[in-house]
């Protein structure tokens, strides 16, 4: 797919302003979406939409499923519109912090209403709108009916499906129909919440589209092992007879760290090429329902991919295996048509990645924070941002610009400022102009460096458990003259 030359803005649906302590896609969205409008944006970027869970710090590529959407974002609001809650059922609201996610009271409130209004639509014909509610449950069976039993078997179970008894842990046809009557009604509950953020999406989307504003979402390459795509899709991964992981996914070792283990169980590349990877077919299928640009995080991953034993002592211990690669791509494309995708290739550059990656001509990342200022030429210097590649301020795993920038040794900030022209004062807007004048067909910043925050605004600290995907903004901060500041230069720079 060729893009035309666009920018936008990233912001996480869980960093949105909102009344019940969490982003969502209630008001909050639409405000923002208005706001990109105003800002002259095409694009809003965010993280995956998953389900996500308090044991793995809530971060969103940990998530329950792969398909589904998190119960967090739904709108209680919007559900008070339905007819499915009213706005007595929403008192008290506790007194969520305006600037932060506390996603363990936030889950305990949200669960409450949302167990309410499943309650009230499963038996009040006057509100239930049991026509669509069919047609969703029969559009999304695929893998909507694993889903909501997989988050039934955990409540009943209280942890993860590898501690389940045996016959329910490895799918007993007889098991899975006993389950699925005995827990009925908490499947019905899963299902209606998946329902309600699935049509909520929509409108959002809808929204969206009616004001210019595309959305781009996120595909992490792995799924967690406690997940329900692992459980209900164990031929789709490298497991042993007893389902548990052979190999984990990481990354090796650097001259400067000792690799990564990141403990997601790895693909059987052989098992999905036989079957024409209908798994992936159907995942990328569903994203492609929910976006219209996805970003391949770990792009690297299906060139060929660091498999770790699963009894290994260190990510060292791991190999590089071939991953499918074009057969892949080529794959997908024939089902699925034109690929929207633009691919994450930081780390482990090497020629079979690079290789793939413009056989297909898929954009790839630039983010100065990788840049070394002071020697000519740095792939990473916004200036030297090739037209096939996105160019970034910042990520979501990096730090904020102003906090980068305070953080430089200070030969590197004065060779940065020689470079992109700047002179510190405004150091985030210096970024986003060097980054929007560059040749990167797609530009990309963040909310925080348009609001020129530092370094306690950022959003995640990769290799780190606590603390992260907390951050989150407020009403006030989407202010006109910033809009009108990010419209100016747009006109001038990407549009002209």
């Amino acid at each position: 797919m060729r893009f035309d030359r666009r920018s936008g803005v990233f912001l996480h649906l869980t960093s949105l302003p909102g009344p019940h302590g969490v982003g969502d896609l209630g008001s909050g969205a639409r405000t923002f979406v208005d706001w990109l409008a105003d800002a002259a944006q095409s694009y809003w970027q965010f993280c995956p939409v998953g389900p996500t869970a308090s044991v793995h710090g809530d971060s969103p590529y940990q998530a329950y499923s792969a398909f589904a959407g998190n119960p967090l974002l739904v709108s209680l609001e919007r559900l008070v519109d339905a007819g499915y809650l009213d706005d007595a059922d929403l008192a008290p609201v506790p007194d969520f912090p305006p600037h932060d996610v506390d996603y363990d009271r936030v889950r305990e409130y949200k669960t409450e209403k949302l167990r309410l209004a499943a309650e009230r639509f499963h038996a009040d014909e006057a509100v239930a709108d049991t026509d669509a509610f069919a047609a969703f449950r029969e559009r999304e069976s695929a893998w909507l009916d694993d889903y909501a039993l997989f988050m039934a078997l955990r409540t009943r179970y209280d942890g993860a499906w590898t501690s389940w008894p045996e016959p329910i842990r490895t799918r007993d046809p007889d098991a899975l129909a006993t389950h699925r009557e005995e827990l009925a009604d908490e499947i019905a509950y899963r299902e209606f919440v998946q329902f309600v953020f699935d049509r909520q999406w929509h409108a959002m989307r809808e929204y969206a589209t009616a004001r210019g504003v595309e959305l781009v979402g996120d595909l992490p390459i792995y799924v967690a092992l406690d997940s329900a795509d692992v459980w209900a899709s164990p031929e789709t991964f490298a497991l042993t007879a007893d389902h548990e992981p052979a190999a984990v996914a990481g990354v090796p070792p650097n001259p400067d760290d000792e690799g990564q283990r990141w403990g997601n169980p790895v693909y059987d590349w052989d098992a999905l090429s036989e079957h024409d990877y209908d798994w992936w077919l159907a995942r990328l299928d569903r994203l492609l329902d929910l976006v219209d640009v996805a970003r391949i995080d770990h792009f690297k991953g299906f060139d060929e991919f660091w498999a770790i034993p699963a009894d290994a002592a260190s990510p060292a211990d791991g190999e590089w295996r071939d991953a499918p690669g074009a057969e892949f791509f080529e794959t997908v494309e024939a089902e699925l048509g034109e690929l929207p995708f633009v691919v994450e290739d930081l780390g482990f550059l090497d020629q079979g990645l690079v290789d793939l990656r413009e056989r297909f001509a898929f954009p790839s990342m630039r983010v100065p924070h990788y840049a070394n200022w002071c020697q000519e030429g740095d792939m990473y210097q916004p200036m030297h941002y090739p037209e096939n590649s996105v160019g970034y301020t910042s990520t979501h795993d990096t730090n904020t610009i102003v906090g980068y920038y305070e953080a430089l040794p200070p030969q590197q900030r004065d060779c940065l400022n020689y470079n992109i022209g700047a002179d510190g004062s405004e150091i985030n807007w210096s970024m986003i102009e060097a980054v929007w004048r560059s040749d990167a067909v797609l530009a990309f910043t963040t909310v925080q460096d348009v609001l020129g925050l530092d370094e306690h605004a950022r959003f995640n600290r990769p290799g780190t458990a606590l603390g992260n995907w907390t951050w989150r903004c407020t009403e006030a901060m989407f202010e006109d003259h910033l809009a009108e500041r990010l419209a100016r230069l747009t006109d001038e720079q990407i549009r002209n």
